[in-house]
């Protein structure tokens, strides 16, 4: 079935231009499948070599994920173990030691230094330059400090003085004993991680084995390269924005990609309808006609497939490095790049280059050569009995996802809406003949009176809908998905910037220079001249449950009164009383609804390390997203984090100058800028996605166009035979464009609309913000692009013509 024939060999000798269209389409399929697997596969083997642990052939610490494994999230800030479990990996057999590690920041007048435990000396070779080990009320500083010498240090419960019994070279950490770290971490009680270091001729995987059975599910084994995870909790996080665009966004652009291709592939087979009828005349089999399209497939998708991967690993790259330059990606993770995505890559042009062309010859292979000669002369108006039935139950799917979509709120609404633009795109593909026909009798009313080359663009589209379906389908897919990625965050972007301003009544916001501010540092503001209030802010993230999956919200701890943050935020309550009792929260109104809680409700959710809480709710808000979606006070959040620090300080009255001794002092406006570049990677990340499959879909358009156009180079022949001047083909080639970008557009613009409004009604409660600048160079970038690939190749075409003559 899949050997070559002569006829596949000759097709390919004395036609390769017909076959240029179909090979760069599956080029560029092949581009952006390798790109997404590549980023997929670097997710699932990211990496870290361990550095701190380089010498540690076992590290225990908790799991990073909180919640059941079907309900996802990576906790926010690290899971922690309890110290009890470091006797029992002490006590487990072929132990020689098990080292609690702790890591925590700790502020002196010179800067913030970070504190260890002197225990973990024994695999980091820190050794005393002088004096000797820490013991209660004692630390061991860089050599700016003599043994012997006394330092304040201010810890998160407070400043501490204690004694220098030792220096060490390095000038930024401070080691306390072990039990003093554990202590004063901030996490009483909890460990960040335990260092096992195994008796002489116990080998690494012994050793893990004997852990994991001491420990059970309490803690994970760490061993080889999976302990650099335990030192950066962010290559978590990194694997899930890698996996996330990878597989998610990949398999929606590998299925834009996939389908686009195998639609230029059928377009490209479809018009060879007359060659295989004259074929089917002089006696050819039908099972020699699907020879010839598989054998073509088999000769041209391969070289594509293989070729494409490189534009792919360039993508890839490029994708990685920016991912890496946000902060998205730790620095030592690498691009991985193996044989398993561009296999597949190659093998899903492969399957999708036959099975389009299986399809589109299928019935030119089977009918009778009379009717196939009858047929390839008029183009076929009769419905598909798959097709239509398919495209009219995704119409009504669409329609059912979008009254869903409009029904809910919040992530519900946006997962439905999600549905929507998924399904009206399948049906736009499954209906487009008649689609085309529709959209070209409707447009072709007003061309009918702009004269004669209009009026006959309004007829050629009319009958030749599957031609103008196959223009417009990738417009749409342009318009659509570039609309709905970028105009999520434009509308995302206003409703923060409304809520930022209406809601920030602070006159002063202060952030600390050294990272984080010390705890005095309200009692301080507050007794500065003119200051009427102050409230210091924690900020962190928690996980919440919704819709069975546990989704991170933006979470503030409060340092101060209720009546404070009153003064400084206007969250605009709108149930409740704000309250900021501990074990009590205020909550964004619509966490709330996602949630299924209301005032006076317990609300279950996981604290920035994945402890469990069931805060009552004192008080919905509505603007959570300019400022934060649940408010804490600030000793529910503080020993939850790694650094139980304020990091801002918010203050009504007082001056700059007053406020300057305590951080960077910032007003209203500048905080708002500040706050806009904490959201650059969500926005930079949809921008990214509306480019690949936009840029991807504009180019699949305008290579259909050009195919379109070079293969009616008989017809535009027989206009001028006829006496059609020059200037009047073109102008009919450009009217032809002209109804089918519009479409595009007009179609595009419509399912994006269908999945914007009810998205961003159940996210931020009001319609979506389009930009009119934006959407116009939307619309502008296809016009031109569109009237450009059709009138180009008919100038080319035309002048071959009148060389010819």
């Amino acid at each position: 079935m899949l050997a070559p024939n002569g006829l596949a060999r000759a097709a390919l000798r004395f036609r390769p231009a017909a076959f240029v269209g179909t090979f760069v389409a599956l080029v560029l399929a092949a581009t952006i499948v390798s790109a997404c697997g590549i980023l997929l596969e670097t997710g699932v083997r990211a990496t870290v070599p361990p550095e701190r642990y380089a010498h540690v052939p076992a590290v225990a610490a908790a799991g990073q994920r909180a919640g059941n494994p079907e309900e996802g999230g990576v906790v926010p800030d690290r899971a922690r173990l309890k110290d009890s479990l470091v006797a029992k990996a002490a006590a487990a057999p072929g132990v020689r030691a098990a080292i609690p590690d702790v890591t925590f920041p700790v502020l002196t007048p010179e800067g913030t230094l970070t504190a260890h435990g002197w225990g973990s000396t024994a695999f980091t070779g820190e050794r005393l330059t002088s004096g000797r080990a820490p013991g209660p009320g004692e630390v061991v500083l860089g050599t700016s400090r003599p043994a012997g010498d006394t330092v304040t240090l201010t810890l998160p419960d407070g400043p501490r003085t204690y004694r220098v019994s030792g220096t060490a070279a390095a000038q930024d950490t401070v080691w306390f004993s072990d039990a003093e770290a554990v202590r004063v971490s901030g996490h009483p009680h909890r460990v960040d991680a335990i260092a096992v270091l195994p008796d002489p001729g116990v080998g690494t995987a012994v050793l893990s084995s004997r852990l994991a059975h001491a420990l059970g599910d309490r803690a994970e084994i760490h061993t080889g390269d999976d302990r650099g995870t335990v030192e950066d909790p962010a290559l978590t996080e990194a694997r899930e924005v890698l996996t996330g665009i990878g597989g998610s966004f990949g398999g929606v652009a590998t299925m834009v990609a996939v389908f686009t291709a195998a639609g230029t592939v059928a377009l490209a087979i479809g018009r060879r309808a007359r060659e295989f009828a004259l074929l089917r005349a002089i006696g050819t089999t039908p099972r020699q006609i699907r020879r010839t399209v598989a054998t073509e497939a088999l000769l041209v998708a391969p070289v594509a497939g293989a070729l494409g991967c490189l534009p792919g690993i360039a993508l890839a790259a490029w994708w990685f490095g920016q991912l890496k330059d946000k902060g998205a990606v730790p620095e030592p993770v690498g691009l991985a790049v193996s044989w398993i995505p561009l296999t597949v890559t190659t093998g899903t042009v492969l399957v999708t280059a036959l099975l389009a062309g299986y399809m589109a010859a299928h019935r030119s292979s089977r009918i009778k050569p009379g009717q196939a000669l009858s047929e390839a002369s008029v183009e076929r108006l009769r419905p598909g009995w798959i097709r239509t039935p398919l495209g009219v139950a995704a119409v009504a799917g669409g329609f059912v996802c979008a009254g869903l979509a409009a029904s809910e709120t919040g992530e519900d609404a946006a997962n439905a809406a999600l549905g929507v633009v998924m399904l009206f795109m399948l049906a736009v593909a499954l209906l487009g003949p008649l689609i085309a026909r529709a959209c070209a009798s409707l447009l072709g009313l007003p061309l009918r009176g702009a004269g004669a080359p209009a009026a006959l663009a309004a007829a050629n589209s009319r009958t030749n809908a599957r031609r103008l379906a196959s223009a417009i389908t990738p417009i749409v897919l342009a318009m659509a998905f570039s609309s709905v990625l970028v105009f999520l965050h434009t509308s995302e972007e206003r409703v923060t910037a409304e809520q930022q301003r209406a809601g920030i009544v602070a006159d002063h916001i202060v952030t600390a220079d050294r990272g984080a501010l010390p705890p005095d540092a309200v009692r301080r503001a507050g007794r500065t001249p003119e200051v009427t209030a102050a409230v210091g802010l924690l900020r962190t993230s928690v996980l919440v449950r919704a819709s069975g999956a546990l989704t991170p919200v933006s979470a503030q701890g409060v340092t101060g009164s209720a009546r404070d943050l009153a003064a400084v935020q206007d969250l605009d309550v709108e149930k409740g009383r704000l309250s900021l009792k501990p074990g009590e929260i205020a909550l964004d109104a619509s966490v709330a609804e996602n949630a299924g809680v209301g005032v006076g409700d317990r609300i279950r959710l996981h604290l920035p390390d994945g402890t469990r809480d069931t805060p009552l709710v004192a008080a919905t808000y509505g603007r959570g997203m300019g400022l934060s979606q649940v408010t804490f006070h600030r000793t529910d959040l503080a020993r939850h984090v790694s650094s139980s620090f304020d990091t801002e300080l918010w203050v009504k009255g007082g001056t700059a100058k007053a406020l300057a001794p305590l951080g960077r002092v910032m007003d209203r406006a500048e905080h708002t800028t500040a706050q806009s570049l904490d959201r650059e990677l969500n926005a930079w990340a949809n921008t990214v996605m509306a480019a690949v499959l936009g840029g991807f879909a504009a180019v699949a358009a305008v290579n259909t166009l050009v195919m379109t156009v070079l293969d009616r180079r008989g017809e535009l022949g027989t206009l001028r035979l006829l006496g059609s001047t020059r200037r009047q083909v073109l102008r009919m080639v450009r009217w032809e464009a002209l109804l089918v970008t519009v479409a595009g557009i007009a179609l595009g613009t419509a399912i994006a609309l269908a999945t914007l409004v009810p998205m961003m009604r159940g996210l931020t409660g009001q319609g979506p913000y389009i930009p009119p600048l934006v959407y116009g160079s939307f619309a502008a970038a296809i016009l031109v692009v569109g009237t450009a690939a059709a009138t180009l190749p008919a100038r080319a075409a035309l002048r071959g013509e009148t060389l010819e003559r």
